[in-house]
């Protein structure tokens, strides 16, 4: 009985040297965090988008300065411009039911810069603005 006991104690004694000492855990990374990967820079630039081809014109003549289709509002500011005293700013807003501030972009735009006009604005006495263009 004795040798029996004696390896009980073997035994045992294995056992509870195993049991006071606490297994170790293996050593683990953190887990990566979930992020989306990088996005790779691409090699080509993009080009510009491709325009459609112009289609052909015809040709028109050169443009005669001060000429404007019979019957538009150009034509009507033409025509008083025209007179021998020229025309107050009042008259060709009555006109062409233009404001004031139309038919001055208008004088210095249209007339003077697009048809090559000289325009001659001048004040008179009463203090009313007067337009005249040189036929």
């Amino acid at each position: 009985m004795t040798t029996s006991i004696t390896e009980e104690k073997g035994t045992t004694q294995a056992a509870a040297a195993g049991a006071s000492k606490p297994a170790k855990k293996p050593s683990v990374a953190k887990p990566a965090r979930h992020v989306a990967p990088a996005k790779a820079k691409s090699a080509k630039k993009a080009s510009p988008a491709k325009k459609a081809p112009k289609r052909a014109t015809k040709a028109k003549g050169p443009k005669k300065p001060g000429s404007a289709r019979d019957g538009s509002k150009t034509a009507t500011v033409l025509e008083l411009l025209k007179r021998p005293g020229g025309v107050t700013a009042k008259e060709l807003m009555k006109a062409t039911s233009w404001q004031a501030h139309s038919v001055r972009g208008f004088m210095s735009g249209t007339v003077g810069k697009k048809m090559g006009l000289t325009v001659t604005s001048t004040k008179g006495e009463d203090g009313e603005r007067c337009y005249s263009v040189k036929a």
